[in-house]
């Protein structure tokens, strides 16, 4: 079976450069036979959140699966009407529950709004006492970021952001790289947006490779040095987005892919006012 490499957190903690994710997947069967299938094809990275309505299908595909708890990794996200530093501490608890297990890989924040800084705190609590192994954050544009780290004791080991071909995040790695918080991607594959499946730079690399657009569009992610974390519910394309791990592409390839960076988001803009009005009604329900 294919082995995907590891990254090192900033606490040591070993995570799968590859994952698969479960956002829109709320339908209980559907979303355990895909968590099944992924761990059956070789994924060791589960990627949930408290917003997905999903972590008990998570969880029983997890306890079903034949693979030890300790091979899995499992992450979710607090969602923000659970900020503060009780309702978050009492959020975990019923995460732990749903996930049927007695500690979490990974907690992150999912996003920047509302009451982080209590959040943050119950985190940091919960992974100083070994519940959670390693927390971070999702959606943290640089400022928000830098405000977190000068002030709080334990650096994220991840900020879970949109990236992708079109959107490479340059500004945000230069920030992040300073405290080594890794980035974990989001829409890998751009949701389909902007015709990444029929770029024509895209289909003429995976021509060289036989791979697809997609896989090339993985790939480059891979390259670069983030975790990503696609997510699929069709078999066929679960299994096609984890065989990224036989080729490598060169540096020319590299250097034209990211002249494909629009340098903005496909989908929102999290430091805009109306995407914050958003974020706060969606905070108060």
């Amino acid at each position: 079976m294919t082995q995907v490499p590891v990254i090192k957190l900033n606490n040591g903690v070993e995570i799968p450069q590859e994952g698969f994710g479960v956002y829109q997947i709320p339908e209980f069967e559907a979303c355990k036979r895909a968590v099944l299938t992924a761990l059956e094809t070789g994924y060791r990275l589960i990627d949930t959140a408290q917003a997905y309505n999903n972590e008990a299908a998570v969880g029983a595909a997890i306890e079903e699966s034949p693979l030890d708890r300790a091979d899995i990794f499992i992450t979710t996200k607090v969602w923000i009407s659970n900020y503060g530093y009780e309702q978050t501490k009492a959020s975990i608890k019923v995460s732990l529950e749903k996930l049927k297990t007695d500690y979490i890989d990974m907690v992150l924040l999912h996003q920047p709004f509302g009451d982080y800084y209590g959040a943050y705190h119950a985190l940091e609590e919960l992974y100083k006492k070994g519940t959670i192994r390693a927390i971070g954050i999702s959606n943290f544009y640089p400022d928000r970021y830098i405000d977190l780290v000068g002030f709080n004791d334990v650096i994220p080991a991840v900020n879970q952001i949109e990236t992708h071909v079109f959107d490479q995040r340059k500004v945000d790695r230069k920030y992040l790289a300073e405290n080594n918080t890794k980035i974990e991607v989001w829409a890998p594959l751009a949701e389909g947006a902007n015709g990444i499946f029929t770029n024509d730079l895209l289909v003429t690399i995976g021509n060289r490779y036989h791979k697809t657009p997609a896989q090339i569009a993985l790939k480059f992610l891979a390259e670069e040095g983030v975790v990503i974390i696609p997510k699929s519910t069709h078999p066929a394309r679960i299994k096609e987005n984890f065989a990224i791990w036989d080729f490598n592409l060169t540096q020319e390839e590299l250097t034209q892919i990211r002249a494909l960076d629009l340098g903005k988001s496909l989908f929102m803009d999290h430091e805009s006012p109306e995407a914050a009005k958003q974020f706060v009604q969606w905070g108060k329900n």
